[in-house]
């Protein structure tokens, strides 16, 4: 039978309060259950979770196992799998508005050349914040962009003789969420394959590189399509009491720097000059003393993010 859309679950070693919360919430879709079918991709957890995780619920619920550790491999099988010409991520954290699959399919459908959107995901955190996170604004997955929809397309014609026309929009989806049309993704599997850098992109056990869901978006840009942000895509976004320590944070910015400067070499913007990897520790000895990082935990995450951008600068091609 012909599917609508095609949910994906991509997991590893996942909490079990909170992916029940997430199966929950798809339970709880006003898209009826024959429109969808439901892959939970389980990447290399150590409980195979077909076992462990009931998915009988769905007349189209699957479970797959991805013995490759990383996201960007799991998102790869995903694709592979999906029957449908629609694909949404969820994460393992994801707490789905009960309406968001159906404003997927319309939303869609209204805007045929959309190759990816995303919208609002709302934190609920397991405590409640240092008074310093807000100075921080970390790459946590949070998102609230306001109750307009906003919609980005490349000049292609521009930005293939002129480099410096390339941007990244702000309202570009980000993982949590995401959707993503099957042509379009196709598009980006057929150029990252083989390509080790940008197959090394994403999350792999407890290393915390990122960056895959912008090389989907400039990917997308690059063909032609659009993307977008669309506030009546909501979500809630589990943050637990872990992702909110000083060390997690200024870990996590180091990476999400480093592969920001990455990524976007990959696609051509240059944001940053080259430099000699020789000076790499001198440039973060003389961050460390304007960052003043003994100051504050939100010193200390900002200068580990400027550290990872000048480990980024220094692998520019």
């Amino acid at each position: 039978m012909t599917k609508t859309l095609s949910v994906i679950i991509c997991t590893h070693n996942p909490k079990w309060d909170n992916l029940e919360r997430v199966l929950a919430a798809l339970q709880a879709q006003t898209l009826p259950l024959s429109q969808w079918e439901l892959l939970l991709i389980d990447n290399a957890s150590k409980n195979i979770l077909s076992s462990e995780i009931d998915l009988t619920w769905h007349p189209s619920g699957c479970h797959i196992r991805e013995n490759k550790l990383g996201l960007t491999a799991a998102r790869l099988r995903g694709f592979r799998e999906a029957i449908a010409q629609t694909i949404v991520f969820v994460d393992d954290d994801n707490i789905l508005d009960p309406e968001y699959l159906e404003h997927t399919v319309k939303i869609f459908q209204e805007n045929p050349n959309l190759g990816a959107m995303g919208g609002k995901s709302l934190p609920e955190f397991e405590v409640e914040p240092e008074p310093w996170f807000a100075e921080v604004n970390p790459p946590l997955g949070i998102r609230d962009l306001g109750d307009e929809s906003q919609v980005c397309f490349w000049d292609t014609k521009l930005t293939k003789v002129d480099s410096s026309a390339k941007y990244y929009p702000e309202f570009a989806p980000i993982g949590a969420g995401l959707v993503i049309r099957k042509q379009a993704a196709e598009i980006y599997v057929k150029r990252i394959t083989g390509d080790s850098v940008r197959l090394g992109l994403g999350r792999t056990g407890k290393k915390l590189t990122s960056g895959e869901d912008n090389d989907i978006v400039l990917t997308l840009l690059e063909a032609a399509w659009g993307v977008g942000y669309f506030p009546q895509l909501k979500l809630t976004h589990i943050i637990p009491a872990n992702r909110l320590t000083k060390d997690y944070l200024a870990r996590l910015n180091y990476a999400s720097s480093h592969s920001w400067v990455q990524v976007l070499d990959v696609h051509g913007i240059r944001l940053w000059q080259k430099i000699p990897r020789w000076t790499v520790l001198l440039r973060k000895i003389k961050a460390f003393f304007n960052y003043r990082p003994w100051k504050n935990p939100a010193s200390y995450i900002r200068w580990k993010g400027a550290c990872g951008i000048f480990e980024g600068q220094a692998e520019i091609s």
